[in-house]
């Protein structure tokens, strides 16, 4: 990956972000180089969302940037650095979206920590978006709504005015009547703590 604006993608314009530049604090140690199935999360979270959108994709660090960008150099898409990532999630949607062109019709958000998410997931969300790409499509699990999520151009203006740490999930309760979605329990795995890697199975770890 360089540090250029993403480009490429399918003919609706979809784009991932994926979201990468917290500090992993709970963890102990930077979650995103944890090796599930013998690959860095990271890694493999940024190979799944390509799978999707191909090199239309945007990938944003933050804290230990300088070691996880080496990771990516041969990734489709670009990397940009968060310098405001202490502030919380809302900063990296921020910047994601401020690197979006005129072009792209939908963004989809992708955590770095939802190590239990598949390819066939996000290939089924995006699915769902692209036959009501007016509407919201976000992953449904444990009762809630939440990300991987893909948004439309008309969501934009709020996620560009998002502040603090609560990422895009009130845009979510907000849209409620626009929103479409999608059953996938392994969204509901985070990985904030060693203690939840446990309950990945190496054996079966997803692709």
């Amino acid at each position: 990956m360089d540090g250029s604006r993403a480009t490429g993608g399918s003919g609706d314009r979809l784009y991932a972000v994926v979201l990468a530049a917290g500090a992993s604090t709970r963890f102990g140690s930077p979650k995103q180089l944890v090796r599930i199935g013998g690959r860095p999360l990271l890694h493999s979270v940024v190979s799944r969302a390509a799978d999707v959108t191909g090199n239309a994709l945007i990938v944003v660090l933050g804290a230990g940037a300088s070691e996880l960008a080496p990771l990516l150099r041969h990734s489709p898409g670009s990397v940009v650095v968060n310098r405001h990532w202490r502030e919380g999630i809302a900063s990296s949607i921020r910047l994601g979206v401020s690197r979006l062109p005129a072009t792209c019709t939908g963004v989809m958000l992708v955590l770095a920590d939802q190590a239990a998410v598949t390819r066939d997931d996000l290939r089924r969300l995006a699915g769902t978006w692209r036959r009501r790409p007016t509407l919201i499509a976000a992953a449904l699990y444990a009762g809630t709504t939440g990300a991987p999520a893909i948004f439309p151009r008309s969501s934009f203006a709020a996620l560009a005015a998002l502040r603090g740490d609560h990422g895009a999930r009130a845009l979510l309760r907000r849209g409620a009547d626009r929103l479409v979605r999608v059953p996938m329990p392994g969204a509901e795995l985070d990985l904030d703590t060693p203690e939840e890697l446990l309950m990945l199975e190496p054996a079966k770890a997803p692709t």
